[in-house]
């Protein structure tokens, strides 16, 4: 069960090509963000599609893949926990931020 614990499978579509900064220590970071569509019939019978929004974390080695190989509106299925930060923008107030720092991905597309 320890497995559980702060985990997350999502499978969407990016909404971004990478974001990639490199440091100084040869570590990577890649940023995305993946749409997740739901969709129901409300009351009156109407189809309604309701979008959830994540940002995504890679790091290392799946930074590198994530760059290479992954662009806006593909689908990918990703697998990893949720992480909470803060930090204090330019005006001087305390964000929060809340991504998942992806272990593993799986780009879906079909080959034409």
């Amino acid at each position: 069960m320890n497995t559980l614990r702060n985990s997350v499978r999502l499978v969407g579509h990016l909404g971004m090509d990478p974001d990639v900064k490199n440091f100084d220590n040869n570590k990577k970071l890649t940023r995305l963000s993946i749409a997740i569509n739901e969709s129901y019939k409300n009351d009156k019978g109407e189809k309604v599609v309701d979008t959830q929004w994540h940002s995504l974390a890679f790091w290392g080695v799946q930074a590198k893949l994530a760059e290479d190989y992954l662009k806006k509106g593909d689908e990918v299925a990703i697998e990893g926990k949720l992480a909470t930060r803060n930090y204090t923008d330019k005006d001087g107030n305390k964000r929060y931020v809340t991504e998942v720092v992806v272990n593993e991905f799986l780009k879906m597309n079909k080959q034409a």
